[in-house]
């Protein structure tokens, strides 16, 4: 047990008895929505996955400490708090560890923990990839490293539509990780259910999601898996209403000067401006979509 990981009584029982166990990202509560839309999201989606047989372990970082398993009262505590919580990837986990500063974990440094806690399954909305002109600015996510390096399947909505998808899918090749389709043989784009871009391998089941994971694991792979999980068709946006709004936000951004950690962030937060928050409401039925699928895979694994 790593000495600074707090593990929740309930997720910790749940690990120690064979049960399903899917971890959750904290940023989309302090920095992808705002409140209170963000906390009621955040327990609307540990609901659902409970609904779909398995325990919930959203993941943070705490007063210095690595959580697995987040309380109702922390939970409130992180959207009200908004922004002002760092947005913890891998280089920042040792600071805000040593400082006692609390992080809000990201797609890396929630698998990171879920590894550590021993959770084998996570459910996002959408991976960060390879950032549109990173040939220059070299802006390429955590993400896709932490995915070749640690153990643990994310479900997603496919990468953010913000990026540059064709070299995200290069970047996860090269790095070994399987890129998997549930239910589509292309993959899908965050707020639409197409890009275009082919994936690895469709599957069209929790149980061959599962036993595909398994066998991966019982091989000694050391990376992680990618589900790309398309938003279902009634909440999808129109490919050009998207494009659009995306190509104004990356014009404000570059701009404004925005870069680094703040770059997603800031786009994500335009385009729900520039689509008069239609794509808040299918950022969360992505979510919710994905942690369901997430929970019936973890059901299967754990069978």
């Amino acid at each position: 047990m790593n000495r600074y990981l707090d593990i929740a009584p309930e997720v910790k029982a749940a690990l120690e008895a064979g049960k399903p166990v899917v971890a959750l990202e904290s940023t989309i509560i302090s920095h992808g929505m705002p409140y209170p839309k963000n906390v009621q999201t955040a327990l609307l989606v540990e609901r659902t996955i409970r609904e779909n047989g398995a325990v919930p372990a959203t993941i943070a970082v705490i007063g210095g400490r690595l959580k697995a398993g987040l309380s109702e009262a922390e939970i409130e505590y992180l959207g009200k708090a908004g922004r002002a919580v760092a947005k913890a990837s891998r280089r920042d986990l040792p600071a805000l560890v040593a400082r006692g500063a609390d992080g809000a974990t990201t797609v890396t440094t929630t698998m990171m923990i879920a590894h550590m806690a021993g959770i084998r399954i996570f459910a996002t909305g959408g991976i960060g990839g390879v950032h549109r002109g990173a040939e220059t600015t070299m802006d390429i996510s955590a993400d896709l490293e932490e995915l070749a390096q640690t153990p643990v399947m994310v479900v997603c909505a496919g990468a953010k539509s913000i990026l540059d998808l064709g070299l995200t899918l290069e970047y996860l090749e090269t790095k070994g990780v399987p890129v998997i389709g549930f239910g589509t043989e292309e993959l899908p784009a965050f707020y639409t259910r197409k890009s275009g871009f082919g994936v690895d391998y469709r599957v069209d089941s929790p149980e061959e999601l599962a036993a595909m994971f398994r066998a991966q694991r019982e091989m000694g792979y050391r990376g992680g898996m990618l589900v790309t999980n398309p938003i279902p068709e009634e909440y999808a946006m129109d490919k050009a209403v998207i494009d659009a709004a995306i190509e104004q936000a990356l014009a404000e951004a570059k701009a404004q000067g925005v870069r680094g950690k703040e770059t997603t962030p800031f786009l994500l937060a335009r385009v729900v401006e520039l689509t008069g928050g239609d794509s808040l409401e299918s950022n969360i039925q992505l979510v919710l979509n994905n942690a369901r699928l997430a929970a019936r895979t973890a059901a299967a694994l754990a069978e």
